[in-house]
């Protein structure tokens, strides 16, 4: 059987029963991942519903393991046991992971600069992308907010780089809250923010001693309000909005008010 050539001093010559060696190591490490999968899930079913996410996280595991392995194996084979080889090897190794690994490094210093500049801290409420939530944990590469839906959201710390960063708290225990009302345009405006601004005061939501704001605008569909107060808890902010809303549209009603109507907005807009 003749042996292939090899085109770099790196590596050995290789015969055909070394290709078949790296073959059944792929297909081997193929089968054990496969099993080991079969395993893990099979137990996790089995499991407690407190237990099962907890077995569920050796599958990455397992599979990052067995990868490594086979790689290990496979590169002994193709690679000359010398030792300038094996410093070649750990060079080219370190490189390509210190490329691979820059954005993680770009993720750890803007976690630094923003723990010592505090851009946000635990309990804050931010927006980064169009995601808005509280901050849970600050980890060294991402900071974790879990939105008003109750979904977590990683983002990595690299983000102060590219985008914009909106606290709302900015490590307050109170924000401001709005809440908008779209009116047909044929009413007293005075009298409504007034009505509105009662609301707004009478809330058990709001924050005692600050200032209610109604904000008025005039569009070419109606009149826009904006009713901005400040809530007491940070996390009570969606009920505070919602009950703003509910009870400024009570007030509305009682005035014997329009509201303004999406397909008159649509056509006049």
């Amino acid at each position: 059987m003749s042996d292939l050539p090899s085109p770099y001093g790196l590596l050995k010559k290789l015969t055909w029963g070394d290709m078949l060696f790296v073959a059944g190591v792929l297909v081997c490490a193929w089968l054990i991942a496969f099993v080991v999968r079969w395993i893990i899930r099979g137990l996790a079913e089995r499991s407690p519903p407190r237990v099962r996410l907890f077995i569920l996280r050796f599958l990455p595991i397992s599979r990052l393991f067995i990868a490594i392995t086979a790689l290990v194996v496979i590169v002994s084979i193709f690679i000359e046991p010398k030792f300038q080889n094996i410093i070649v090897l750990v060079a080219s190794g370190g490189l390509a992971m210190a490329f691979a690994l820059k954005d993680y490094g770009s993720c750890l210093v803007a976690g630094l600069i923003t723990i010592f500049e505090n851009t946000y801290q635990p309990g804050d409420w931010i927006e980064v992308d169009g995601a808005y939530g509280e901050v849970k944990v600050i980890d060294l590469r991402s900071v974790r907010i879990v939105t008003a839906d109750d979904t977590e959201v990683i983002i990595p710390h690299s983000r102060i780089w590219l985008t914009s960063i909106f606290n709302a708290s900015s490590g307050n225990a109170s924000l401001l809250c709005v809440a908008d009302f779209y009116l047909h345009p044929e009413h007293d405006a005075s009298l409504v923010r007034k009505h509105l601004a009662e609301v707004a005061e009478t809330s058990a939501y709001r924050k005692p001693g600050t200032t209610v704001t109604v904000v008025v605008f005039e569009k070419p569909w109606g009149t826009h309000y904006r009713l901005k107060a400040y809530v007491k808890e940070s996390r009570e902010q969606f009920q505070f909005i919602s009950d703003l809303t509910i009870r400024g549209k009570e007030t509305i009603r009682s005035m014997g008010i329009r509201f303004a109507q999406a397909i008159y907005a649509q056509t006049k807009a």
